[in-house]
C-alpha cells in the first residue's frame, strides 16, 4: 500500500471503530492500481458529517451540506465524505438535493467514470463494481451507467473525459463519445474557470495530441472561449510535439502563437487566468517573436534571464516540432558567459552618470543605461567603475 494511504489509515480505522464504514475513492485509488504517484487522498464512509465532526479533535466544514468535512491529522488534509446520493440537477453542474445513504455501492454509483468509482478498503483489497479494473487495462474511459444521463447532471465531465484522455493516454468508450457529440453545448453552462482548469490540465497530460483531435471531433472546442472559430489552428496544434513543455504560462505562448491570436490580453481574460500569467505569457510573446524573427542573441538572453528563455526555447521547439538539447545548452552557456546579469550589476549609478555629464535628470538617463549595458553585455566595455567613466568623458567630448 502506498505511503499515503499508510498514513491515512488512523482516520479509516477510526471510523470503523465507531461502526462506521469507510474507504479510500477516486482517483488515488485509480493511480495506485495504475501504478502512477498519488495526489490527494480521499475518504467516503456512512458516518453523516456531524458524526464525523465529534470523531475528530480538527476538522474544516467545507460543505457539509453535501457531506464533505476536512479532517486534518497529522500536518495533512484529506477529504472525508458522507456515502450520499444525488438529484435534480439544476444547471448541470451541481445537485439540487443530496441524501445520505449507508450503501457504499449506491454512492459509487454516482461517479463519473469507471475508472474513478473504484473503492479500496485498509487491508487494500479493491471494491469493483462498475468493471474499472478492467476498463483500466482496456485504457478506456467509460462512464459510470448511462452517458446521457452523466453529461446531464455535470456537463464539466464530457471535457473530464476529454482530459483524462491526454493524462492517462487512453481512449473514450464508443458509446461515451457518441454521448458527448450530442450533448457538447451543455458545457455552456459550466464556469469559464472550471473549463479553464480542465483544459490546462489536458494540455499538459501525456497525450494532449489524441485528446485535443477528439475535442474537435466532438465539437467540444466550440464551447471553450474564443476556439469556436480556430478549429484551423487546434487542428495544427494537435499535430504539434508540446509534452516537454512544464509551465502553465508555457502552454499559453504556445497556444495564442498557434491560433494567431492578436489581441491577446482579451484572450487570456477570455479564460479567467491571472494577471501574473497574462502579463508572464505577454512577455513570453515578445521575446518568442525575436527569436523567431533572427535567432538567439546575448542581448535577448540577458534581457529575458536564463529561466525565461530556456521556457521561450521550449515553446520555439515545439512550434517548429524540432528538439535540441544543444540549443539549451547555447543559452545556458550564453547565459553563463554575460559580464553581468541585470542592469543593477553596472558599477555606476545613475547619480554619477548625471553628475559626470552635467545636465538635468531626464528620459537621456536610461537611455545612456542602455548604451552602457550593451557594451557591457557584448565585451566592449569593462564593467568598472573608472571604466565606465572614462567612456562617458569621451562622449562628452563628442
Amino acid at each position: 500500500m502506498d505511503r499515503l494511504f499508510i498514513e491515512a489509515l488512523p482516520i479509516i480505522r477510526k471510523l470503523k471503530e465507531h461502526n462506521y464504514q469507510a474507504y479510500f475513492v477516486g482517483g488515488a485509488v485509480r493511480d495506485h492500481l495504475l501504478e502512477r504517484s498519488i495526489g490527494d487522498v480521499d475518504i467516503a464512509t456512512s458516518a453523516k458529517p456531524d458524526e464525523i465532526q465529534q470523531l475528530f479533535p480538527s476538522t474544516v466544514d467545507v460543505g457539509a451540506n453535501h457531506g464533505t468535512i476536512i479532517v486534518l491529522y497529522k500536518n495533512n488534509s484529506y477529504e472525508v465524505t458522507t456515502f450520499r446520493t444525488e438529484t435534480g440537477y439544476k444547471d448541470y453542474r451541481r445537485p439540487a438535493e443530496v441524501a445520505f445513504i449507508h450503501s457504499l455501492v449506491e454512492d459509487l454509483k454516482r461517479r463519473d467514470f469507471t475508472i474513478n468509482a473504484m473503492a479500496m478498503d485498509d487491508k487494500g483489497k479493491i471494491l469493483d463494481y462498475f468493471e474499472g479494473k478492467k476498463h483500466l487495462l482496456e485504457k478506456r474511459i467509460m462512464t459510470v451507467g448511462n452517458p446521457h444521463e452523466r453529461f446531464s447532471e455535470d456537463a464539466l465531465r464530457m471535457l473530464r473525459a476529454l482530459r483524462f484522455m491526454s493524462s492517462l493516454d487512453f481512449q473514450l468508450d464508443y458509446k461515451t463519445e457518441q454521448a458527448i457529440k450530442e450533448n457538447f453545448f451543455l458545457l455552456e453552462h459550466i464556469s469559464v474557470e472550471r473549463k479553464t482548469a480542465e483544459f490546462v490540465k489536458l494540455l499538459s497530460g501525456k497525450s494532449p495530441q489524441a485528446a485535443i483531435s477528439k475535442m474537435l471531433e466532438t465539437n467540444v472546442f466550440k464551447c471553450l472561449p474564443f476556439l469556436e472559430q480556430k478549429s484551423g489552428g487546434l487542428k495544427t496544434l494537435s499535430n504539434l510535439e508540446f509534452r516537454h513543455l512544464q509551465t502553465s504560462a508555457e502552454y499559453w505562448t504556445l497556444l495564442i502563437r498557434v491560433l494567431n491570436i492578436i489581441n491577446i490580453e482579451a484572450f487570456l481574460r477570455g479564460w479567467k487566468l491571472s494577471v501574473k500569467i497574462i502579463q508572464h505569457v505577454k512577455n513570453n510573446n515578445e521575446v518568442l517573436t525575436k527569436v523567431l524573427s533572427r535567432g538567439w542573441s546575448k542581448k535577448l538572453v540577458y534581457q529575458a534571464g536564463l529561466n525565461q528563455s530556456l521556457q521561450i526555447e521550449r515553446v520555439y521547439q515545439a512550434l517548429k516540432n524540432s528538439k535540441s538539447q544543444e540549443s539549451f545548452k547555447l543559452i545556458e552557456q550564453i547565459y553563463e558567459e554575460l559580464p553581468i546579469k541585470n542592469r543593477e550589476e553596472i558599477d555606476l549609478s545613475g547619480h554619477e552618470i548625471i553628475s559626470i555629464m552635467n545636465k538635468k535628470p531626464g528620459p537621456w538617463v536610461a537611455e545612456i543605461l542602455c548604451r552602457i549595458e550593451e557594451k557591457i553585455i557584448y565585451g566592449s566595455l569593462d564593467n568598472s567603475n573608472k571604466a565606465i567613466k572614462e567612456w562617458l568623458e569621451s562622449c562628452k567630448q563628442k
